[in-house]
């Protein structure tokens, strides 16, 4: 999995643009389906876009991530504003440095969230499963795990449709893709220039970042989830509640315990 060491300090400005309101509607949907939270996680939480809305909306939330530089920007955009730093003293939310394939909390949660591909950063199948059990393990009974994918397909139109190029004022990046089609994984190759307003205007920082995802078949994606025992999966495409097939871009999986 990257590492996100340079790259998380210029990530919000790159991911902007991302639906980071679907996320959390397609969430707030599925817990009105099936039982609505006082505890989250939110698994692989980057710099808590979806975090930090979640716990303003009332919810008690742990933001888990790999990289402390992540949480570390995390944290400053929660603790920035004073209904930041009253949440983050009320324990509304904190922020843990772990492993999603070893997660653990004190006591049980009532649902698991994962957006944004997260998963896709699992490159081998036994990652992937530990991480469902290991999800599984941390609910309550009825609880739920909500995530997202590529669908397979899309690593494909990635390949296919690169390089993609963003170029903006503050940062910007020349992306290209390699697809291993036998393992149905992409390196995204990413040049980023983000300026130094502290060395005068018109200087940019250059530096590299490799990122390495794969997908995984859906079919077998939802026998794991049950082999686990979650008692009720579901497949959804796009942010929408209607069944995925091989045309959607992202699989949205709502597992119950």
């Amino acid at each position: 999995m990257a590492s996100y060491r340079k790259f998380a300090y210029v990530y919000d400005e790159l991911m902007e643009d991302m639906p980071y309101p679907d996320w959390i509607r397609f969430a707030r949907t599925a817990w009105e389906r099936h039982g609505m939270p006082k505890s989250v996680v939110d698994l692989g939480c980057g710099t808590g876009s979806i975090t930090i809305p979640l716990v303003n909306s009332g919810f008690e939330v742990t933001g888990i991530d790999l990289s402390a530089d992540m949480l570390a920007v995390a944290r400053r955009k929660m603790e920035g504003t004073p209904q930041g730093v009253r949440l983050f003293r009320e324990g509304s939310v904190r922020w843990v440095q772990q492993d999603m394939t070893e997660w653990a909390m004190p006591e049980p949660v009532d649902s698991v969230i994962s957006f944004c591909d997260c998963l896709n950063y699992l490159l081998e199948e036994d990652d992937i499963v530990r991480t469902f059990r290991r999800t599984y393990e941390g609910l309550k009974p009825g609880g739920t795990f909500l995530f997202d994918v590529h669908h397979p397909n899309t690593l494909i139109r990635y390949e296919e449709e690169q390089p993609f190029v963003w170029d903006e004022p503050r940062v910007g990046y020349i992306w290209t893709c390699a697809r291993d089609p036998f393992r149905n994984e992409i390196e995204h190759h990413l040049t980023i220039f983000a300026r130094e307003e502290e060395n005068g205007p018109g200087l940019y920082r250059r530096f590299e970042e490799t990122h390495t995802q794969r997908a995984y078949d859906p079919a077998w994606m939802k026998s794991e989830l049950l082999k686990c025992g979650f008692r009720e999966v579901n497949c959804y495409a796009d942010f929408e509640w209607v069944e995925a097939g091989d045309d959607a871009a992202r699989l949205f999986y709502v597992a119950v315990k």
